[in-house]
């Protein structure tokens, strides 16, 4: 579904991403791994065009995104939800899910119920400020307003950051749910190895800006892990 290919980019005079090479097949959950500070987060930016590139390609189904602008992609079915979850902490809860309602192509008006069967508490605080919510409510919120726009690609940068356990796991359930279900495919940065070893079929790890191995979730051993993983 996603190639990069030799994709470079720089902060300022920084070469942030070195010639990174990546797949993310089509109906997988593929984890984005490596230590805080190596590239995780700006390699989702570049693919959303929320950060420019200097160089390279970024191929999502045939398509070349590098010139598209971020909300031309949504429309091309790829839904974003970012590190820190950034939502609009003084609209409402369903001010915030409606917001993705016009990028939909049936433009329909009416938030779907399948977000609040993935997310009942969402339904229950409609009218509360997004703001007022837990850490752990904020990020049901930002995956489902995400949601909104019916993905066929999700992008989530450290979904499980901050968050209690149960809905760690209820978050694990829903991303397999949904890729099991509905053929979405997935890329996600994540810190936890028991939450990645869990959820994810494949894994990619980026050092310093390159990408250094992949391969299947199974294949994610221990001295990898000790390699590139741990602090």
């Amino acid at each position: 579904m996603l190639k990069i290919n030799e994709l470079n980019q720089f902060y300022g005079g920084s070469h942030t991403l070195w010639d990174v090479q990546m797949t993310v097949p089509t109906g997988s959950i593929t984890c984005l791994m490596g230590r805080n500070g190596m590239g995780k987060t700006t390699l989702l930016k570049c693919i959303m065009g929320l950060l420019p590139t200097q160089s390279g390609q970024i191929d999502y189904e045939g398509m070349e995104l590098r010139d598209m602008t971020a909300e031309r992609r949504a429309e091309l079915g790829i839904g974003y939800v970012p590190q820190g979850r950034e939502i609009f902490s003084q609209l409402t809860v369903e001010e915030n899910l409606r917001i993705g309602l016009p990028i939909r192509k049936d433009r329909r008006r009416s938030i779907p119920e399948s977000i609040f069967e993935m997310f009942p508490v969402l339904k229950q605080m409609l009218k509360r400020r997004g703001g007022d919510l837990s850490g752990g409510q904020q990020q049901q919120l930002a995956i489902g307003r995400a949601l909104i726009i019916e993905p066929r690609f999700l992008i989530l940068d450290e979904p499980t950051e901050g968050i209690q356990p149960n809905i760690v796991h209820e978050i694990g359930d829903v991303i397999q749910r949904l890729n099991r279900e509905n053929g979405l495919t997935v890329l996600l940065v994540e810190q936890k190895l028991p939450f990645a070893r869990r959820v994810a079929s494949e894994f990619r790890i980026i050092d310093k800006g390159r990408m250094v191995v992949g391969g299947n979730i199974s294949e994610l051993s221990d001295e990898l892990v000790k390699e590139h993983l741990t602090v």
